[in-house]
């Protein structure tokens, strides 16, 4: 799941360029350790970034750190229950019930990022270096009724905006609760050449469920009842 860098790689992978060569000497590119969750019916996507260290997981799916509130939030909204997806009285939530609702009601889960680097050995988005980002060209023809992304973080938000050919300047990156138009175009000119068109997608973002986000966990659910109301979820 990992490999040390080595500096001829660094020197040769256009990917990594950019990294500053110093500050990655010794440390290790992860691969994300989790495949997205693609319903062909899927009209909305949620993208985060990375994942903690696996000693801080209790299941191996999407936001698997118990102390993580995702799938409270979603517990919440979609059934007024904040424990819905928990496994019993046991610190884990159930991968299997979530994945069938997510394919049963349409809502995609993909990361932002497929490999990263993270500087201080933790899931802080603060201290995570994007190695290489997410393949939007791969990943729309497989949900092509998506229209609205959802970003739960700063660091998501801004992998997905700087996809675009014209990033916006961070004054414009939108904030927490707030929308803006993502005119995605394909990368890959094969894409292009065969015809296919992206749709017009929106790019949303929601309060991030982490527990050191300040923001409590009533209000949470609200925002993100609101936005899948608004995106016809609900």
């Amino acid at each position: 799941m990992t490999k040390p860098i080595l500096k001829a790689e660094v020197d040769k992978d256009d990917s990594v360029n950019n990294l500053n060569r110093a500050k990655i000497t010794n440390l290790e590119i992860e691969n994300h350790p989790f495949k997205p969750v693609l319903p062909p019916n899927a009209t909305v996507m949620m993208m985060g970034s990375f994942p903690p260290t696996s000693d801080k997981w209790a299941m191996s799916f999407h936001y698997p750190n118990f102390y993580n509130d995702m799938w409270r939030i979603y517990g919440g909204v979609f059934f007024d229950d904040i424990d819905h997806f928990r496994v019993g009285d046991e610190k884990r939530f159930d991968p299997e019930q979530i994945s069938e609702f997510l394919f049963e009601r349409g809502i995609a889960s993909c990361p932002t990022v497929r490999q990263a680097i993270r500087e201080t050995g933790n899931a802080s988005d603060k201290n995570l270096t994007v190695v290489t980002p997410v393949d939007l060209d791969l990943i729309l023809p497989q949900v092509p009724k998506v229209k609205a992304l959802f970003t739960t973080g700063g660091k998501a938000t801004e992998v997905l905006l700087n996809l675009l050919q014209e990033p916006p300047i961070k004054s414009k990156y939108p904030k927490t609760n707030q929308s803006i138009d993502y005119p995605y175009q394909w990368q890959n000119k094969d894409a292009e050449l065969l015809g296919k068109s992206v749709n017009e997608l929106t790019l949303h973002r929601l309060p991030s469920t982490s527990r050191a986000y300040p923001l409590a966990l009533d209000k949470k659910i609200a925002a993100y009842k609101a936005f899948f109301e608004k995106v016809g979820k609900l």
